[in-house]
């Protein structure tokens, strides 16, 4: 016998807590009839209690003498009756979906199968035990001395440029960080590291899933996994996987955050709500699944055997459930208030505000959202989009969100390898207030923009690649987006043809001049600062390897690229009027006699309608006026005035240069034909610039000090 003595504890909070002498253990089922809770010794069981309290359709119970660093796991029992939608099976153990940490990792064995998977029949009910295959959680402690500079950094919208990465792929191969911390959450936050990030000029770090997830079983087959993460099992745990001490996993994320919050940076998570790694009827049943199945998940209303599948991966979260809802709020909480995560991203946003009628920009989730006093303070950045009925809905969440907004991605690219015209690009530069402008009082950092995300090409392969080329991923090239709207500028892939070479590398200044100097929130995509290539890969979301990892031998070309970058950012910095949140129009403002902007033809006279919409001009530009209001108080700016130009056509065209009386003359900040983008020269009005093909230029009204 231990000296464990179990009592009726309290059916709050959820999870696994450890009050000093003991913990309470407290997990929600609607239809379970009894729940166990066992303990472990590494993977032998040494104890098992019956929870002996059930309040508001929670088990719950108090053994003392349980306490950090104790591996445990429940049996839930309960009605096997797929057609109704009740899948419980005590002889699976079920990871507790509030812990904190876990340890170890899936082994796919039949055992953690419900029914008996050899006869891919779901109806049929296996007895078998799948603790010996199951990861286990982990009671902790809480407690971790935050410092005070590592408090949430609240970085505002205006100054936000998001950097999105991989924690593995950051760190893997970077010769300064130590061999063993490499590819974790200690090497992340590495001075080496910090270092870059600061020095680069981001100011959010977005990192891929660290929620604990689980590895397909068919790609473990092919001798791949699931790099990205999106396939989580554990809304609490950071995944043991990427921590160098995997005990102390839950220490050393937390000492990951303090750091990167002690050099001013801001940590969002990618977080992956819409669908876990249990899938549809024929998938393993490691937590959710086999605790209430019937309340997890959405299920077909005629048919409840089977799942609805908004996510393309098996099943979806139920959302609409008030107990569902909460554990997702319960755990934004836990990352926001305990964690001091500072935002997140939700992987396709719209099944979250999916009720069971379709998408609703009032849904109990946007509400709960809405009114949180912690979550409402957080920056929140909808995908907002999925495959499921309605799916697509950029610009419908309501005030508050920021969303990944596609339509710039697709036109930049189109522009820049001549395929759109500026009256497609214009409102995108200005942060597509078309789309995000209906809402009264959104702002322009509500588009995040982006030219490349962790979903696709990388910028160096945009302009290496007409096709993708995943044959590494093991299905025959069929996977991934065949639409890139990517041009190899004349060769596929690599090649020492100086000319091919220097375009690709014009053309990805162009693409981050425009990213990063468009009014919204830019994202860049975590490598693209210094040229990093996924080998044509456009799906690598099974890639642990070279094809994802950072390789920080950085050429000649390399060094030039990040040094523009740098360059870039800083001028997005110095130059407000870059980054105004309030949407840009060209109206008249009668008050102060300004157009906050004004578009420019090559004669230096205003846009036309015709020239709009014709479908042959590639040339044009933007003078936005740092002297326009701020807020709606008619007061004057101060901002430096600015003239961008942008040229997608192949050849030089003389552009004279527009007047304005913001400043006496215009001097020139960046231009892309150079490799680092710089230049100082002073331009009067009126004179004429000879504007290299595909090139985008930036100028400031008044002489450079």
């Amino acid at each position: 016998m231990s000296d464990f003595v179990i009592e009726e504890g309290l059916p709050y909070p959820l999870g696994a807590h450890w009050s000093g002498n003991g913990t309470n253990f407290a997990v929600f089922s609607a239809n379970a009839t009894k729940v166990e809770v066992c303990l472990y010794d590494g993977d032998r069981e040494t104890h098992r209690f019956e929870l002996p309290e059930y309040t508001d359709q929670v088990f719950h119970g108090y053994i003392s003498g349980v306490g950090p660093g104790t591996f445990y796991g429940y049996r839930v029992y309960g009605p096997y009756q797929p057609d109704a939608g009740h899948r419980f099976n005590p002889n699976k153990l079920l990871l507790d979906p509030y812990a904190r940490a876990h340890a170890g990792s899936l082994t796919w064995n039949p055992a953690v199968f419900g029914y008996i998977m050899e006869t891919g029949d779901d109806t049929t009910f296996d007895q078998r035990d799948s603790a010996p295959f199951m990861p286990k959680c982990v009671v902790v402690d809480p407690d971790f001395d935050w410092q005070a500079e590592a408090a949430r950094q609240n970085v505002h919208w205006d100054e936000t440029i998001v950097y999105e990465t991989h924690v593995k792929g950051f760190t893997k191969k970077h010769p300064a960080v130590p061999e063993n911390l490499r590819g974790t959450y200690a090497g992340f936050a590495a001075p080496e590291m910090i270092a870059h990030l600061t020095s680069l000029g981001v100011t959010s770090i977005e990192l891929l899933p660290v929620h604990s997830f689980i590895n397909d079983d068919n790609l473990l087959r092919k001798n791949l996994v699931n790099y990205w993460g999106y396939n989580t099992i554990g809304f609490f745990a950071p995944d043991p996987r990427y921590a160098s001490d995997v005990p102390n996993s839950l220490r050393e994320f937390k000492e990951m955050v303090s750091k990167l919050h002690g050099a001013g940076l801001e940590v969002i998570l990618d977080v992956v709500y819409n669908h876990t790694a249990e899938g549809n009827e024929l998938g393993p049943t490691l937590s959710f699944k086999g605790i209430d199945n019937a309340s997890y998940y959405r299920l077909l209303p005629d048919r409840k055997r089977y799942y609805i599948n908004d996510t393309g991966t098996g099943n979806t979260v139920n959302l609409s459930h008030p107990r569902v809802i909460q554990m997702v709020m319960d755990s934004l909480r836990y990352w926001a208030g305990h964690m001091h995560i500072d935002g997140f991203r939700f992987d396709l946003g719209t099944i979250l505000a999916r009720e069971v009628y379709g998408f609703d920009e009032q849904s109990g989730f946007l509400k709960a959202m809405d009114q949180d006093p912690l979550l409402s303070t957080v920056k929140l950045i909808a995908e907002p989009w999925d495959c499921g009925p309605g799916g697509y809905q950029v610009g419908g969440f309501p005030p508050g969100w920021a969303e990944w907004n596609d339509k710039y991605r697709d036109t930049v690219r189109d522009y820049w390898r001549g395929e759109a015209p500026p009256s497609a690009l214009a409102a995108r530069l200005l942060g597509s207030g078309d789309i995000f402008g209906r809402w009264g009082g959104r702002r322009s950092w509500a588009s995040v923009n982006f030219i490349t995300a962790h979903d696709g090409f990388t910028l160096n392969d945009w302009a290496s690649y007409n096709d993708k080329h995943n044959e590494a991923n093991g299905e025959g090239n069929r996977d991934g987006n065949s639409s890139n709207r990517s041009w190899n500028c004349g060769v596929e892939g690599p090649t020492d043809n100086k000319d091919v070479t220097t375009l690709r590398e014009r053309q990805k200044r162009n693409m981050l001049a425009t990213l990063l100097l468009s009014q919204g929130t830019p994202m860049l995509l975590g490598g693209d600062e210094f040229g990093r290539t996924q080998q044509g890969n456009n799906n690598a979301y099974c890639q642990d390897s070279d094809i994802s990892w950072f390789d920080w031998t950085m050429g000649e070309d390399a060094q030039k690229l990040l040094a523009f970058t740098k360059r870039v950012i800083q001028l997005r910095r110095d130059y407000p009027i870059l980054r105004r949140s309030r949407f840009l129009t060209g109206v008249h403002d009668a008050q102060l006699d300004i157009r906050d902007v004004v578009w420019i033809n090559a004669n230096g006279g205003e846009m036309s309608n015709g020239e709009w919409e014709s479908g042959w001009l590639k040339c044009f530009g933007a003078m936005l006026d740092g002297r326009a209001r701020k807020t709606a108080i008619p007061r004057r700016g101060e901002d430096d005035s600015v003239l961008i130009i942008l040229n997608s056509y192949e050849g030089e065209v003389d552009f004279k240069l527009p007047r304005t009386t913001a400043g006496p003359c215009w001097s020139l900040l960046l231009d892309t034909n150079v490799a680092d983008g710089a230049s100082g020269a002073r331009f009067e009005f009126d004179s004429v610039y000879k504007v290299p093909g595909r090139s985008f230029l930036l100028f400031v009204g008044g002489e450079l000090v």
